[in-house]
């Protein structure tokens, strides 16, 4: 009797563990890994290529999507039963004829006379037809709030405080790592009418990795969130901002829109951080008419100035809206 109680004991305690183990990907890769599965055509492996005209702003993301607010939990999309990727069964297009080098872009600082980056307004309508997405349309005085979670800086609850306290929506683009360092923050994320966004699984550069390493690094983490937390992910934006049209066109078949930004700056930085009102200044001159802004929840600087942003761009007429 003694013997069967701790032979039980044991499998209880084995069962405890694999539950608190959190989702993991299917298999271990190396980001770097040239196998590709069936479902994916051959293609030659991607060439270097020069860096964007603006510094990486990720530390160590056609017919517009609906513009309908979503700022409250109860205005959420209800996610009970979201559908997990699986990449072999997924029909991709013929990858070899669409570029692999990487795109050099970046908001620049010229501007029409809506105060909307030219170039972002160029590269909506080169790319607006693979599902990219780097501004909204004008026409509406909306703006749409991004933070990017490479890992946790411990300002990340006062900014949901602050959300929430605000009734304004953003998206949260995480990796693997911050899912499973920091859970009850995605999940209050979900709860409280935020979107999860897909910032990969290990981070790496999309345009220097074969295309079966691209599509698992969006794919794994896609169904580790739908599995741990019943959220299905439809935005994706790539680790330091690189995409490549082949990139941009293996987000697409998972039936991704990869989202990138019409305003960012240097916040990125913990131990640099910009002076409070200089910043307040800079990122609510720069609205526009469908922006979307990235910032980095590392950030002080942000959390600290986020009320009154939010605060001045409402009183100038805005709406925040949440991407979709």
């Amino acid at each position: 009797m003694k013997l069967r109680k701790k032979k039980g004991a044991i499998l209880a305690l084995l069962l405890a563990a694999l539950l608190a183990g959190g989702c993991r990907s299917t298999e271990k890769r190396e980001p770097s890994s040239s196998a590709e599965p069936s479902s994916l055509p051959e293609v030659s492996q991607p060439e270097a290529s020069a860096p964007g005209s603006e510094p990486a702003v990720n530390p160590p993301r056609t017919e517009a999507p609906s513009s309908e607010p979503a700022s409250s939990q109860e205005d959420a999309p209800v996610n009970a039963v979201p559908e997990q990727i699986h990449v072999d069964g997924v029909e991709f297009p013929e990858l070899s004829q669409y570029d692999s080098s990487q795109v050099t872009w970046g908001p620049g600082r010229q501007m029409d006379g809506e105060n909307r980056p030219v170039a972002c307004v160029g590269l909506q309508e080169q790319y607006g037809d693979k599902d990219a997405l780097f501004l909204m349309p004008a026409g509406e005085k909306s703006i749409y709030l991004t933070f990017d979670e490479g890992y946790e800086n411990g300002y990340t609850a006062q900014i949901l405080d602050v959300l929430k306290e605000k009734d304004c929506p953003a998206v949260f683009f995480v990796t693997h790592d911050y899912v499973s360092r920091n859970p009850e923050l995605v999940q209050r994320m979900v709860d409280e009418g935020h979107a999860v966004g897909n910032h990969s699984m290990h981070h790496p550069n999309m345009t220097t990795v074969d295309p079966q390493t691209a599509a698992n690094e969006i794919a794994d983490l896609h169904n580790c969130v739908a599995e741990q937390f019943s959220f299905q992910m439809t935005l994706f934006r790539p680790p330091e901002g690189a995409f490549s049209e082949r990139s941009l066109v293996i987000a697409q078949a998972l039936g991704y829109r990869t989202t990138l930004w019409s305003f960012a700056y240097a916040d990125w930085n913990p131990d640099s951080q910009p002076e409070p009102g200089e910043a307040l200044e800079r990122i609510t001159g720069a609205a526009h008419e469908g922006a979307i802004y990235l910032l980095h929840a590392v950030s002080s600087t942000n959390t600290q100035i986020l009320p009154a942003f939010i605060d001045t761009l409402r009183e100038e007429g805005y709406t925040f809206l949440r991407l979709e």
